[in-house]
């Protein structure tokens, strides 16, 4: 860490392991390698736990730059993979199933208060928050994964495609995530809005 630059908090290794290969299938290991030495990853961190937010964002900022046409699907996948891992590894088989059969009006909320007790590994230090339960609608402010960009239109795909996976999958397939507000547009939050098109 530099000299004076304040600590950054921790997320969790999905939001660069699941981007890696993606980055690979793309341009190759050239292009790979090139993107995370441009965001100062000379060495990969330990995975098996949470990492340091610090240089994630900076990969992510640094796709975005240097692959715009490509960065939005690319996040959003990522985003995908994000959510089949969760599911393989960190919900339970029996909470899915539970989840799957009970009318979507109970499933979304429970599903909800779940994401928001364990929001600290894809919010990381951003201040996670669920807005309403009906729409589902979640904020994250001072998102750290776009903490000092500036767009013209909403960046957070990797989050946005986490919550849709998460919520077609086990609450209702017809339900769509859609970011209505970004830190990078000047909000408070980058919030978005789980409800069907």
């Amino acid at each position: 860490m530099p000299d004076g630059a304040a600590p950054s908090g921790l997320i969790g290794p999905n939001a660069l392991t699941q981007l890696l290969p993606l980055l690979e299938q793309a341009g190759g290991e050239d292009l790979r390698d090139a993107l995370l030495l441009e965001a100062g990853i000379v060495t990969l961190p330990d995975m098996t736990g949470l990492i340091d937010e610090a240089p994630v964002a900076r990969l992510h900022q640094v796709m975005r730059a240097e692959l715009p046409e490509l960065a939005p699907s690319l996040a959003w996948k990522a985003g995908e993979r994000t959510a089949d891992y969760i599911l393989a590894n960190r919900i339970p088989h029996g909470v899915q199933m539970l989840l799957k059969i009970l009318p979507s009006a109970i499933s979304a909320p429970m599903l909800a208060r779940a994401i928001a007790r364990n929001a600290w590994t894809f919010a990381g230090s951003g201040a996670f928050e669920v807005r309403s339960l009906r729409p589902v609608t979640f904020a994250i402010r001072d998102n750290p994964v776009v903490r000092g960009e500036f767009a013209a239109h909403t960046l957070c795909h990797w989050h946005a495609a986490v919550f849709e996976r998460l919520f077609r999958l086990l609450v209702d397939d017809r339900l769509r995530a859609r970011e209505a507000a970004c830190c990078a547009m000047g909000e408070r939050a980058c919030v978005f809005v789980i409800a069907r098109p």
